[in-house]
């Protein structure tokens, strides 16, 4: 299904609505989740601090995805992680404000973002340790 479609199906409510997984502790990851306006995008939308005991988390963990390497979009049923999950959001997102614009130039081609991927993860493994926060995964059982 292309990104217009699943764009489509998010917004007419014939599926359930998107689900963005994100680290509430990260400030980046909290910015990008506040500054995407993905409720323009998508109408509904449920926003999930990947810190918090949401179910999804469960689903999450049985496919064996780990929220330090990404964050997850669950769409129609799938779950998009790290790069996919950037990517999949930057081509759903309207084209509304500069962030907006900008992400979506960055982002909607899937090598590019698979490549610069990596030190985002890295500049917010970074963020968290000089702001004294563990990663998510930190002290928690598999």
């Amino acid at each position: 299904m292309s990104a217009d479609a699943h764009r489509a199906s998010a917004t007419c409510g014939t599926k359930e609505p998107p689900v963005v997984v994100y680290d509430g502790e990260c400030p980046f990851c909290s910015t990008y989740v506040r500054l995407m306006r993905l409720r323009e995008a998508f109408g509904a939308v449920r926003l999930v601090d990947a810190r918090s005991r949401d179910p999804i988390l469960d689903e999450i963990r049985a496919a064996r995805l780990n929220l330090d390497d990404g964050m997850i979009l669950k769409l129609d049923g799938a779950l998009y992680h790290g790069d996919r999950a950037l990517h999949m959001l930057a081509l759903m997102s309207t084209s509304s404000g500069l962030f907006n614009r900008l992400t979506r130039a960055v982002f909607s081609s899937p090598g590019l973002t698979r490549r610069l991927y990596p030190g985002l993860v890295a500049g917010r493994n970074a963020t968290l340790a000089l702001l004294g926060r563990r990663k998510i995964g930190a002290g928690r059982a598999a």
